[in-house]
């Protein structure tokens, strides 16, 4: 028989307008027969609803599962940016990169987390000559989208988004509208 360590009253309910990272839940464990308690971050991060879109500014972005899973990126800077994605375990995560500002000067970066992480998937891109897009796929060593926000994208609207599908393997989709003759974004920078 299961027991119950504390005893949660419920009193002045109201519906829920939005939830907090701090809130908790209770949950009924039945393989343990306990109650547990999530917090509103827990349930974000398994829903793949995390709520609103993050923006960043920041010219180095570490993402992490708590801040990002589930969430947009919109990139709104025309400086370099550097994003670091988490080492891919398989969590099933997606992190989505909306780009809001066109990227200019040096190069922006979406990274793999190490050197034995990888992507693989397709970045379609629109021609800048006809109605037509143009496939770029990973190689075997792919581990960074570079965008200099002409050639190889990184222009506003552009979209890429990243699952953790596996251990060591991130799956990629993207579309952009590169400004000049299409070049393939992926390239293998981690050591």
């Amino acid at each position: 028989e299961a027991s119950m360590g504390s005893i949660y009253t419920f009193h002045d309910e109201t519906d829920i307008d939005a939830i907090a990272e701090g809130d908790r839940f209770l949950v009924f464990d039945t393989s343990a027969g306990r109650t547990k308690s999530a917090s509103g971050t827990d349930l974000k991060v398994w829903a793949g609803a995390g709520g609103a879109t993050v923006s960043t500014t920041a010219t180095t972005l570490s993402v992490t599962q708590t801040q990002h899973a589930g969430r947009i990126v919109r990139v709104a800077t025309t400086s370099p940016v550097i994003v670091t994605l988490p080492a891919a375990s398989g969590t099933g995560d997606t992190y989505t990169f909306f780009m809001a500002v066109a990227a200019t000067g040096t190069e922006s970066t979406i990274k793999v987390a190490n050197a034995t992480d990888v992507m693989k998937g397709v970045v379609w891109a629109a021609t800048t000559t006809s109605d037509n897009a143009e496939a770029f796929i990973t190689t075997a060593t792919s581990d960074s989208i570079e965008m200099n926000g002409t050639t190889k994208g990184g222009v506003i609207g552009d979209r890429y988004e990243l699952t953790d599908i596996a251990t060591g393997v991130w799956s990629v989709k993207g579309f952009t509208a590169p400004t000049g003759t299409e070049a393939t974004p992926f390239d293998a920078t981690v050591s």
